[in-house]
């Protein structure tokens, strides 16, 4: 019992950890800054439930899909370290959340943002997808696969009621608060795609020279 209780907590705290829901809010709170409080939600609410999909897809088939088309980890790496890069230049420049919507374009803003980027691949990034991949294979009882599902759950849970409460935090900040937020995001996310971009490329190119 205290092995599958200390499974239940590695799933947690790792898949919390590599989410991050609380590094997702301000990227939320930009993309999503011209949009009312119902799409807001809606937003929230798909970017979550595309998010836990794919973590459970992955889980059970994610080695297996990598192996069928010849796809590496460390490839997922580096073109989600080209993804975040581009993200954070455009929230470097403040762009993001400069767009205003006819009435017509909202559901399908609303449609796009929620799977690109939000659930993939800011909720459901690199490490997250291999996080999952990797925890499955180490879950050697039909125990600890439902505790790993649950624990998926219980994260995606928590990252949908953070970003559900990120409306409360534009309202104070206001839209001036948002830009300066965007940009000191921006260059975050920069970093961060440049730790994710070499981490992916150095093993390819070790391997290259091997």
């Amino acid at each position: 019992m205290n092995e599958v209780i200390a499974f239940g907590i590695l799933s947690f705290t790792s898949f919390f950890t590599l989410i991050n829901p609380f590094g997702t809010m301000p990227i939320f709170m930009t993309m999503t800054a011209d949009l009312d409080k119902s799409h807001r939600t809606k937003t929230a609410q798909k970017a979550s439930i595309v998010s836990f999909i794919t973590i459970i897809i992955f889980a059970f088939s994610g080695q297996v899909l990598f192996n069928f088309f010849g796809i590496s980890v460390n490839s997922f790496r580096v073109v989600g370290g080209v993804i975040f890069f581009l993200m954070g230049m455009d929230m470097l420049q403040a762009r993001l959340g400069k767009v205003k919507l006819k009435e017509s374009e909202i559901k399908t803003y609303v449609d796009d943002i929620s799977v690109t980027p939000l659930a993939i691949p800011m909720i459901c990034g690199p490490g997250a997808l291999t996080n999952a991949i990797v925890m499955m294979e180490d879950a050697d009882s039909l125990e600890k696969k439902g505790i790993l599902i649950f624990a998926a759950f219980a994260v995606i849970l928590c990252t949908y009621l953070i970003l559900y409460s990120s409306t409360k935090i534009i309202k104070i900040l206001g839209q001036t608060g948002i830009n300066v937020m965007m940009r000191l995001m921006g260059l975050i996310v920069m970093v961060i795609a440049v730790e994710f971009f070499f981490s992916g490329l150095k093993p390819i190119v070790l391997d290259m020279f091997k």
